[in-house]
Protein backbone atom coordinates (compact mmCIF):
# COMPACT_ATOMS: atom_id res chain seq x y z
CA UNK A 1 0.00 0.00 0.00
CA UNK A 2 1.01 2.95 -0.81
CA UNK A 3 0.25 7.26 0.11
CA UNK A 4 1.44 10.33 -0.87
CA UNK A 5 4.31 12.19 1.48
CA UNK A 6 4.44 15.82 2.45
CA UNK A 7 6.91 16.13 -1.29
CA UNK A 8 3.34 14.60 -3.21
CA UNK A 9 5.43 11.92 -3.85
CA UNK A 10 4.47 7.83 -3.32
CA UNK A 11 6.29 6.33 -1.05
CA UNK A 12 6.16 2.77 0.44
CA UNK A 13 3.61 2.65 3.47
CA UNK A 14 4.88 -0.78 5.97
CA UNK A 15 2.22 -3.72 5.75
CA UNK A 16 2.02 -6.35 7.58
CA UNK A 17 3.17 -9.48 7.37
CA UNK A 18 0.95 -12.65 6.74
CA UNK A 19 1.55 -15.43 9.02
CA UNK A 20 2.61 -18.52 6.59
CA UNK A 21 1.24 -21.54 8.52
CA UNK A 22 0.58 -24.26 5.85
CA UNK A 23 3.65 -24.62 3.67
CA UNK A 24 6.06 -25.33 6.46
CA UNK A 25 8.26 -22.10 5.76
CA UNK A 26 9.57 -23.37 8.92
CA UNK A 27 10.78 -25.90 10.75
CA UNK A 28 12.72 -26.85 13.83
CA UNK A 29 14.85 -29.90 14.05
CA UNK A 30 16.18 -30.85 17.47
CA UNK A 31 16.75 -27.16 19.39
CA UNK A 32 17.50 -25.53 16.07
CA UNK A 33 15.44 -23.89 13.65
CA UNK A 34 15.59 -23.25 10.07
CA UNK A 35 13.50 -21.53 7.12
CA UNK A 36 12.63 -23.54 3.85
CA UNK A 37 13.94 -21.50 0.89
CA UNK A 38 13.39 -22.10 -3.03
CA UNK A 39 16.97 -21.10 -4.50
CA UNK A 40 16.96 -20.16 -8.31
CA UNK A 41 18.89 -22.02 -10.62
CA UNK A 42 21.48 -20.76 -12.85
CA UNK A 43 19.75 -23.04 -15.30
CA UNK A 44 16.10 -22.40 -14.44
CA UNK A 45 13.69 -24.02 -11.72
CA UNK A 46 14.51 -23.99 -8.00
CA UNK A 47 16.07 -26.38 -5.27
CA UNK A 48 14.95 -26.49 -2.09
CA UNK A 49 17.32 -24.81 0.87
CA UNK A 50 17.30 -25.14 4.52
CA UNK A 51 18.90 -21.97 6.20
CA UNK A 52 19.34 -21.32 9.96
CA UNK A 53 16.72 -18.89 11.09
CA UNK A 54 17.38 -16.67 14.75
CA UNK A 55 13.94 -17.39 17.17
CA UNK A 56 13.93 -13.84 17.64
CA UNK A 57 13.76 -12.17 13.93
CA UNK A 58 11.45 -14.83 14.08
CA UNK A 59 9.31 -13.32 16.75
CA UNK A 60 9.87 -9.95 15.37
CA UNK A 61 8.37 -10.76 11.70
CA UNK A 62 5.66 -12.74 12.51
CA UNK A 63 4.44 -12.63 16.32
CA UNK A 64 5.71 -14.10 19.29
CA UNK A 65 3.14 -17.08 19.31
CA UNK A 66 3.82 -17.63 15.70
CA UNK A 67 6.69 -19.90 17.13
CA UNK A 68 4.39 -22.21 18.70
CA UNK A 69 2.66 -23.42 15.36
CA UNK A 70 6.31 -24.16 14.18
CA UNK A 71 6.63 -27.93 12.80
CA UNK A 72 9.32 -29.43 15.10
CA UNK A 73 11.56 -32.90 14.60
CA UNK A 74 13.91 -34.85 16.83
CA UNK A 75 16.33 -34.62 14.27
CA UNK A 76 17.47 -35.98 10.74
CA UNK A 77 17.78 -38.67 8.63
CA UNK A 78 18.54 -39.85 5.20
CA UNK A 79 16.69 -42.52 4.33
CA UNK A 80 16.49 -43.36 0.21
CA UNK A 81 13.15 -44.11 -1.70
CA UNK A 82 11.97 -43.10 -4.81
CA UNK A 83 8.96 -45.18 -5.08
CA UNK A 84 7.31 -44.50 -2.13
CA UNK A 85 9.22 -41.36 -0.44
CA UNK A 86 8.35 -40.59 2.62
CA UNK A 87 9.51 -36.88 4.00
CA UNK A 88 9.01 -37.63 7.47
CA UNK A 89 10.05 -40.61 8.60
CA UNK A 90 8.89 -40.89 13.01
CA UNK A 91 10.05 -37.44 14.62
CA UNK A 92 12.90 -37.36 11.79
CA UNK A 93 13.16 -35.00 8.57
CA UNK A 94 14.54 -36.86 6.24
CA UNK A 95 16.94 -35.07 4.21
CA UNK A 96 16.70 -37.90 0.95
CA UNK A 97 14.98 -35.40 -1.50
CA UNK A 98 11.99 -36.90 -3.91
CA UNK A 99 13.11 -36.83 -7.06
CA UNK A 100 10.13 -34.69 -8.50
CA UNK A 101 9.32 -37.10 -11.25
CA UNK A 102 6.19 -38.96 -11.83
CA UNK A 103 5.97 -42.18 -13.84
CA UNK A 104 4.17 -42.32 -16.67
CA UNK A 105 4.15 -44.63 -19.27
CA UNK A 106 5.46 -43.55 -22.79
CA UNK A 107 8.62 -43.57 -25.22
CA UNK A 108 12.36 -42.80 -24.69
CA UNK A 109 14.33 -43.17 -28.20
CA UNK A 110 16.70 -40.64 -26.60
CA UNK A 111 17.34 -42.10 -23.23
CA UNK A 112 17.57 -45.57 -24.80
CA UNK A 113 20.03 -44.23 -27.24
CA UNK A 114 22.37 -42.67 -25.00
CA UNK A 115 22.05 -45.37 -22.34
CA UNK A 116 23.66 -47.97 -25.38
CA UNK A 117 26.06 -45.79 -26.84
CA UNK A 118 27.65 -45.50 -23.16
CA UNK A 119 27.38 -49.01 -22.58
CA UNK A 120 27.38 -50.87 -25.87
CA UNK A 121 27.42 -54.61 -25.83
CA UNK A 122 26.74 -54.63 -21.87
CA UNK A 123 23.68 -52.73 -22.42
CA UNK A 124 21.42 -55.31 -20.58
CA UNK A 125 23.81 -54.82 -17.60
CA UNK A 126 23.90 -51.01 -17.67
CA UNK A 127 19.97 -50.75 -17.60
CA UNK A 128 20.10 -53.32 -14.57
CA UNK A 129 22.46 -50.58 -13.08
CA UNK A 130 19.70 -47.93 -13.60
CA UNK A 131 17.34 -49.94 -12.49
CA UNK A 132 18.72 -50.84 -9.40
CA UNK A 133 19.51 -47.33 -8.86
CA UNK A 134 15.98 -46.58 -8.57
CA UNK A 135 14.30 -49.32 -6.84
CA UNK A 136 17.20 -50.43 -4.65
CA UNK A 137 18.97 -47.29 -3.72
CA UNK A 138 21.15 -49.10 -0.62
CA UNK A 139 22.28 -51.74 -3.08
CA UNK A 140 26.11 -51.53 -3.36
CA UNK A 141 27.26 -51.19 -7.13
CA UNK A 142 30.43 -50.81 -8.41
CA UNK A 143 32.23 -47.71 -9.42
CA UNK A 144 31.48 -47.00 -13.00
CA UNK A 145 34.24 -45.30 -14.81
CA UNK A 146 33.92 -44.07 -18.09
CA UNK A 147 36.98 -43.28 -20.19
CA UNK A 148 37.61 -41.84 -23.72
CA UNK A 149 40.41 -40.07 -25.18
CA UNK A 150 38.20 -38.43 -27.76
CA UNK A 151 35.77 -35.53 -27.37
CA UNK A 152 32.44 -35.26 -28.19
CA UNK A 153 31.79 -39.02 -26.16
CA UNK A 154 28.62 -37.91 -24.53
CA UNK A 155 29.99 -38.72 -21.13
CA UNK A 156 28.98 -35.47 -19.54
CA UNK A 157 25.82 -35.93 -21.31
CA UNK A 158 25.66 -38.96 -19.30
CA UNK A 159 26.35 -37.40 -16.13
CA UNK A 160 24.04 -34.66 -16.83
CA UNK A 161 21.26 -37.33 -17.32
CA UNK A 162 21.76 -38.74 -13.71
CA UNK A 163 21.56 -35.97 -12.05
CA UNK A 164 18.22 -34.71 -13.68
CA UNK A 165 16.99 -38.26 -13.19
CA UNK A 166 17.77 -38.39 -9.38
CA UNK A 167 17.59 -34.53 -8.66
CA UNK A 168 19.01 -32.93 -5.51
CA UNK A 169 19.76 -36.14 -4.60
CA UNK A 170 23.27 -36.40 -7.03
CA UNK A 171 26.74 -34.22 -6.79
CA UNK A 172 28.95 -33.18 -8.87
CA UNK A 173 32.42 -33.68 -6.95
CA UNK A 174 36.09 -32.65 -8.09
CA UNK A 175 39.49 -34.51 -7.65
CA UNK A 176 40.18 -32.63 -4.61
CA UNK A 177 36.60 -32.97 -2.59
CA UNK A 178 37.78 -36.79 -2.22
CA UNK A 179 41.02 -35.22 -0.49
CA UNK A 180 39.40 -32.43 1.67
CA UNK A 181 38.27 -33.93 5.11
CA UNK A 182 34.63 -31.81 5.11
CA UNK A 183 32.32 -34.09 3.49
CA UNK A 184 28.59 -33.21 4.55
CA UNK A 185 28.03 -31.51 1.44
CA UNK A 186 28.25 -36.01 -0.45
CA UNK A 187 28.13 -37.95 2.64
CA UNK A 188 24.16 -38.78 1.87
CA UNK A 189 23.92 -38.15 -1.93
CA UNK A 190 23.30 -41.19 -4.03
CA UNK A 191 25.32 -40.78 -6.75
CA UNK A 192 28.79 -38.69 -6.33
CA UNK A 193 29.68 -38.00 -9.80
CA UNK A 194 33.41 -36.60 -10.78
CA UNK A 195 33.15 -34.93 -14.79
CA UNK A 196 37.62 -35.25 -14.96
CA UNK A 197 38.77 -37.73 -12.43
CA UNK A 198 42.62 -37.74 -12.08
CA UNK A 199 42.67 -40.15 -8.75
CA UNK A 200 46.50 -41.13 -9.58
CA UNK A 201 47.76 -40.97 -5.02
CA UNK A 202 47.57 -44.52 -3.82
CA UNK A 203 45.81 -42.99 -0.45
CA UNK A 204 43.21 -41.59 -3.31
CA UNK A 205 42.33 -45.22 -4.87
CA UNK A 206 42.37 -46.61 -1.90
CA UNK A 207 40.06 -44.35 0.07
CA UNK A 208 37.55 -44.48 -3.24
CA UNK A 209 37.36 -48.48 -3.29
CA UNK A 210 36.42 -47.94 0.36
CA UNK A 211 33.59 -45.57 0.09
CA UNK A 212 32.08 -47.87 -2.57
CA UNK A 213 31.46 -50.77 -0.15
CA UNK A 214 31.67 -49.11 3.39
CA UNK A 215 28.07 -49.27 5.17
CA UNK A 216 28.64 -46.41 7.29
CA UNK A 217 30.82 -42.79 7.19
CA UNK A 218 31.54 -39.94 9.46
CA UNK A 219 30.30 -36.94 8.29
CA UNK A 220 32.39 -33.81 8.98
CA UNK A 221 31.38 -30.07 8.45
CA UNK A 222 33.18 -27.07 9.45
CA UNK A 223 33.35 -26.35 12.88
CA UNK A 224 30.90 -29.25 13.91
CA UNK A 225 31.66 -32.67 15.68
CA UNK A 226 31.92 -35.57 13.60
CA UNK A 227 28.58 -38.06 12.93
CA UNK A 228 28.57 -41.35 11.81
CA UNK A 229 25.83 -42.25 9.08
CA UNK A 230 24.83 -44.98 6.73
CA UNK A 231 26.64 -44.60 3.12
CA UNK A 232 25.24 -45.67 0.17
CA UNK A 233 26.75 -43.14 -2.21
CA UNK A 234 27.54 -44.89 -5.84
CA UNK A 235 30.38 -42.96 -7.67
CA UNK A 236 30.24 -42.22 -11.74
CA UNK A 237 33.77 -40.76 -12.54
CA UNK A 238 34.41 -39.80 -16.29
CA UNK A 239 38.24 -39.31 -18.00
CA UNK A 240 39.78 -38.39 -20.83
CA UNK A 241 42.89 -40.30 -19.58
CA UNK A 242 42.12 -44.09 -20.61
CA UNK A 243 45.32 -45.17 -18.98
CA UNK A 244 45.67 -44.08 -15.20
CA UNK A 245 42.99 -42.13 -14.47
CA UNK A 246 42.92 -43.89 -11.23
CA UNK A 247 45.21 -46.73 -9.61
CA UNK A 248 43.79 -49.87 -10.26
CA UNK A 249 45.19 -52.85 -9.11
CA UNK A 250 45.22 -56.51 -10.59
CA UNK A 251 42.59 -58.66 -9.06
CA UNK A 252 40.54 -55.61 -7.95
CA UNK A 253 36.81 -56.28 -8.56
CA UNK A 254 34.83 -53.01 -7.34
CA UNK A 255 35.26 -51.18 -11.46
CA UNK A 256 33.50 -51.15 -14.21
CA UNK A 257 35.54 -49.53 -16.88
CA UNK A 258 33.06 -48.31 -20.09
CA UNK A 259 35.69 -46.49 -23.01
CA UNK A 260 33.06 -44.57 -24.54
CA UNK A 261 32.95 -43.65 -28.52
CA UNK A 262 32.42 -40.35 -30.48
CA UNK A 263 29.02 -39.67 -31.13
CA UNK A 264 28.90 -38.73 -34.71
CA UNK A 265 25.93 -36.60 -34.95
CA UNK A 266 25.74 -33.44 -32.96
CA UNK A 267 22.30 -32.31 -31.43
CA UNK A 268 22.62 -28.90 -29.20
CA UNK A 269 18.37 -30.05 -28.04
CA UNK A 270 19.91 -33.77 -27.07
CA UNK A 271 19.85 -33.05 -23.17
CA UNK A 272 16.41 -31.33 -22.75
CA UNK A 273 14.85 -34.35 -24.87
CA UNK A 274 16.50 -37.03 -22.48
CA UNK A 275 14.87 -34.99 -19.49
CA UNK A 276 11.97 -34.70 -20.97
CA UNK A 277 11.80 -38.73 -21.73
CA UNK A 278 12.42 -39.10 -17.58
CA UNK A 279 8.76 -40.36 -16.41
CA UNK A 280 8.74 -42.19 -19.14
CA UNK A 281 11.92 -43.92 -18.71
CA UNK A 282 10.73 -44.11 -14.64
CA UNK A 283 7.92 -45.87 -15.88
CA UNK A 284 9.69 -48.44 -18.00
CA UNK A 285 12.59 -49.10 -15.15
CA UNK A 286 9.12 -49.90 -12.46
CA UNK A 287 8.27 -52.79 -14.38
CA UNK A 288 11.37 -54.13 -16.15
CA UNK A 289 12.49 -57.64 -14.69
CA UNK A 290 16.61 -57.27 -14.02
CA UNK A 291 18.14 -59.31 -16.23
CA UNK A 292 20.35 -60.28 -14.01
CA UNK A 293 20.84 -62.03 -9.60
CA UNK A 294 22.81 -60.68 -6.85
CA UNK A 295 25.91 -62.31 -7.38
CA UNK A 296 28.39 -60.09 -5.31
CA UNK A 297 28.33 -57.86 -2.77
CA UNK A 298 28.24 -54.77 -5.31
CA UNK A 299 25.49 -56.88 -7.46
CA UNK A 300 27.60 -57.82 -10.49
CA UNK A 301 29.74 -60.60 -10.88
CA UNK A 302 33.31 -59.61 -11.64
CA UNK A 303 33.33 -61.40 -14.92
CA UNK A 304 30.39 -59.81 -15.97
CA UNK A 305 31.30 -56.60 -16.22
CA UNK A 306 35.01 -57.26 -16.69
CA UNK A 307 35.82 -55.15 -20.07
CA UNK A 308 39.39 -54.95 -21.88
CA UNK A 309 39.46 -51.05 -20.82
CA UNK A 310 39.70 -52.12 -17.24
CA UNK A 311 42.51 -54.05 -18.32
CA UNK A 312 44.52 -51.41 -19.71
CA UNK A 313 44.61 -48.97 -16.73
CA UNK A 314 45.45 -52.26 -14.59
CA UNK A 315 48.38 -53.24 -17.00
CA UNK A 316 49.25 -49.21 -17.13
CA UNK A 317 49.71 -49.10 -13.47
CA UNK A 318 52.01 -52.83 -13.02
CA UNK A 319 55.67 -51.15 -12.47
CA UNK A 320 58.64 -52.40 -14.41
CA UNK A 321 59.62 -54.70 -11.45
CA UNK A 322 55.71 -56.31 -11.40
CA UNK A 323 56.04 -56.71 -15.39
CA UNK A 324 59.51 -58.51 -15.49
CA UNK A 325 58.60 -60.58 -12.67
CA UNK A 326 55.26 -61.96 -14.65
CA UNK A 327 56.97 -62.30 -17.83
CA UNK A 328 60.01 -64.41 -15.90
CA UNK A 329 57.22 -66.72 -14.13
CA UNK A 330 55.80 -67.23 -17.26
CA UNK A 331 58.43 -67.82 -18.98
CA UNK A 332 59.94 -70.16 -16.74
CA UNK A 333 56.31 -72.00 -16.67
CA UNK A 334 56.25 -72.42 -21.08
CA UNK A 335 59.99 -74.33 -20.49
CA UNK A 336 58.88 -76.54 -17.91
CA UNK A 337 55.28 -76.95 -19.60
CA UNK A 338 53.97 -76.56 -15.73
CA UNK A 339 50.44 -74.62 -14.94
CA UNK A 340 52.08 -72.93 -12.01
CA UNK A 341 55.59 -71.94 -10.45
CA UNK A 342 56.65 -71.64 -7.02
CA UNK A 343 59.32 -69.85 -5.44
CA UNK A 344 60.76 -68.16 -2.24
CA UNK A 345 61.54 -64.39 -2.59
CA UNK A 346 65.24 -64.97 -3.00
CA UNK A 347 64.20 -67.27 -5.98
CA UNK A 348 62.19 -64.55 -7.94
CA UNK A 349 65.66 -61.99 -6.67
CA UNK A 350 67.68 -64.38 -8.75
CA UNK A 351 65.99 -64.72 -11.95
CA UNK A 352 64.96 -60.88 -11.82
CA UNK A 353 68.90 -60.16 -11.10
CA UNK A 354 69.71 -62.45 -14.30
CA UNK A 355 67.14 -60.60 -16.78
CA UNK A 356 69.09 -57.95 -15.94
CA UNK A 357 66.10 -56.34 -13.48
CA UNK A 358 67.49 -54.61 -10.75
CA UNK A 359 65.18 -54.65 -7.45
CA UNK A 360 65.17 -55.58 -3.67
CA UNK A 361 63.46 -58.24 -1.36
CA UNK A 362 61.20 -55.88 0.25
CA UNK A 363 59.72 -54.59 -3.26
CA UNK A 364 59.38 -57.74 -4.67
CA UNK A 365 57.35 -59.39 -1.41
CA UNK A 366 55.22 -55.96 -1.72
CA UNK A 367 54.30 -57.49 -5.51
CA UNK A 368 53.77 -60.70 -4.42
CA UNK A 369 51.49 -59.88 -1.24
CA UNK A 370 49.97 -56.95 -1.73
CA UNK A 371 49.35 -57.26 -5.66
CA UNK A 372 49.31 -60.51 -6.41
CA UNK A 373 47.57 -61.76 -3.15
CA UNK A 374 49.76 -64.74 -2.49
CA UNK A 375 50.18 -66.01 0.73
CA UNK A 376 53.33 -68.30 1.92
CA UNK A 377 53.10 -71.63 2.57
CA UNK A 378 52.30 -72.38 6.65
CA UNK A 379 55.21 -74.17 7.28
CA UNK A 380 58.65 -74.71 5.66
CA UNK A 381 57.83 -77.23 3.02
CA UNK A 382 60.08 -78.87 0.42
CA UNK A 383 59.08 -77.56 -2.87
CA UNK A 384 60.17 -77.66 -6.68
CA UNK A 385 61.25 -74.22 -8.44
CA UNK A 386 63.58 -73.12 -11.01
CA UNK A 387 66.72 -71.82 -11.39
CA UNK A 388 68.93 -69.83 -14.76
CA UNK A 389 70.54 -72.21 -16.58
CA UNK A 390 74.07 -71.78 -18.29
CA UNK A 391 73.23 -74.29 -20.79
CA UNK A 392 72.23 -73.09 -24.44
CA UNK A 393 69.68 -76.00 -24.91
CA UNK A 394 67.49 -74.87 -21.62
CA UNK A 395 67.59 -71.69 -19.96
CA UNK A 396 66.10 -72.87 -16.71
CA UNK A 397 66.89 -76.02 -14.41
CA UNK A 398 64.30 -77.64 -11.94
CA UNK A 399 65.85 -77.43 -8.22
CA UNK A 400 64.73 -78.68 -4.78
CA UNK A 401 64.58 -76.48 -1.90
CA UNK A 402 62.88 -75.62 1.62
CA UNK A 403 61.13 -73.04 2.60
CA UNK A 404 57.90 -70.99 3.19
CA UNK A 405 56.85 -70.82 -0.56
CA UNK A 406 54.62 -68.98 -3.09
CA UNK A 407 52.73 -70.31 -5.62
CA UNK A 408 51.32 -68.46 -9.03
CA UNK A 409 49.48 -70.12 -11.81
CA UNK A 410 49.58 -68.98 -15.07
CA UNK A 411 45.60 -68.19 -15.79
CA UNK A 412 46.50 -65.09 -12.86
CA UNK A 413 49.22 -64.01 -14.48
CA UNK A 414 47.34 -64.12 -18.30
CA UNK A 415 44.55 -62.29 -16.96
CA UNK A 416 46.49 -59.55 -14.91
CA UNK A 417 48.25 -59.39 -18.86
CA UNK A 418 44.68 -58.64 -20.20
Amino acid sequence: MSKKNNDGLLEDKPEKRERRTEDGAFVRVGTTLYKMVNLPLVGGGFVEKRIVWNNETLRQDYGRDYLATVPKYDGFCTVPDHVDYQPVIGSFLNLYEPTGHQPKKGAFPHIEALTRHIFGEQYELGMDYLQLLYLRPIQKLPILLLVSEERNTGKSTFLNFLKALFGSNVTFNTNEDFRSQFNSDWAGKLLILVDEVLLDRREDSERLKNLSTTLSYKVEAKGKDRDEISFFAKFVLCSNNERLPVIIDAGETRYWVRKVGRIERDDTDFLQRVKDEIPAFLHFLKHRTLSTTKESRMWFSPELIHTQALSRIIRSNRNRTEVEMAETCLEVMNCMKASAFSFCINDMLLLLNCAGCRTDRTQVRRIVQEIWKLTPAENTLTYTTCQPSYDNMRPYTEVRRTGRFYTVGRKQLEDMQG
